[in-house]
């Protein structure tokens, strides 16, 4: 089960690293990080709050209010 869970992480992350280089073209070590460090449901909860974000800072302020 564990195999499946880190699976479908990477999976996830994977994608929202495309969906935010997409819309800010590349972020920081320290932003990638924090992102790696999310759990499954809440990189699935960054990938629906993406669509509101209209800048970096928007990830950063995001992120800090899921530590």
């Amino acid at each position: 089960m564990k195999i499946f869970c880190n699976k479908e992480k990477k999976g996830k992350e994977s994608f929202i690293f495309r969906q935010i280089n997409r819309c800010f073209r590349e972020i920081g070590k320290p932003l990638i990080e924090r992102v790696r460090n999310l759990s499954a449901d809440q990189l699935e909860d960054l990938g629906e709050a993406l669509f509101d974000f209209s800048e970096v800072g928007d990830l950063e302020v995001w992120l800090n209010h899921r530590n």
